[in-house]
């Protein structure tokens, strides 16, 4: 559900864990990147296939992992310009390394969840099914909205750069 609504905005996601230093450290996770793309790129070849059995295993259980936690964050570049976060108090983590480097975080908050460390708070229950999945579609659709926005505005600056530079 998450993952195909932040796949619609094409945006980046994670949904099973946060790992310290997504956004603090990105080099480490760079590097681990890097090896998901590694592995991924073996197991198309069938590399993988012609391991031996053990070696194989570990490089299957290795790539699982690393698909689970990173797939989502593979193709970011930079650093996001916002963060959308559903559950404040499992990802307290992600909080503080947004907060950190200033990166606005709008988030679903709870009535357990303390409201001071989001910069927009969307006031809701963050365990019901149907209420994120209404909110994160909304958040998507803005999302989108603003990108072919932006796609048109710079398509349209583009054009007239190409104009004067005719003249």
């Amino acid at each position: 559900m998450a993952t195909d609504t932040a796949e619609e905005a094409n945006q980046p996601f994670v949904t099973h864990r946060w790992l310290g230093g997504m956004l603090t450290n990105s080099d480490t996770i760079r590097q681990r990147v890097k090896r998901l793309k590694e592995l991924e790129a073996m197991e198309k070849d069938g590399v993988l296939d012609t391991m031996h059995k053990k070696e194989a295993s570990r490089a299957r259980h290795e790539l699982a992992k690393l698909r689970r936690n990173l797939s989502g964050v593979a193709d970011m570049n930079k650093l996001p310009g916002a963060m959308f976060v559903v559950d404040i108090n499992r990802e307290d983590i992600a909080i503080k390394e947004a907060n950190r480097l200033n990166i606005p975080v709008i988030a679903i908050v709870d009535t357990n969840c303390d409201p001071d460390l989001i910069d927009y708070p969307i006031p809701g229950n963050d365990d019901a099914i149907r209420a994120i999945k209404l909110i994160s579609s909304e958040i998507a659709k803005a999302v989108k909205k603003g990108n072919d926005e932006y796609s048109r505005k710079a398509a349209e600056e583009a054009r007239k750069r190409a104009e004067e530079e005719k003249k």
